[in-house]
């Protein structure tokens, strides 16, 4: 029973650190795209179990103009991205 739990504790552990590196990736390609600078590292902020798997809820940060701190989130169900979004900020 020990060994199962922490199996399970272990996998748990890498598939967080794997959907950390999708949202990343995500959250630095919309901001790439947008023209955007990608601000500091991602960070979880909620975690539910639903249906289809475990959905896990990502925030960064970002700067439309150098001196702005805007948010984005990013919404992973499994390791797919359920969706992106970001605060509204400035066009160049």
């Amino acid at each position: 029973m020990a060994f199962l739990l922490l199996s399970l504790l272990i996998w748990f552990w890498l598939d967080s650190l794997r959907a950390n590196e999708i949202a990343r990736a995500a959250g630095k390609r919309a901001c790439l795209e947008a023209d955007l600078q990608f601000l500091d590292e991602t960070v979880s902020t909620g975690l539910a179990i639903r249906k289809k798997g475990i959905e896990r809820t990502y925030r960064f940060e970002f700067s439309d103009t150098g001196d702005r701190r805007l948010e984005g989130k990013v919404v992973l169900l499994g390791k797919s991205i359920a969706s992106l979004t970001l605060e509204p900020y400035r066009f160049h």
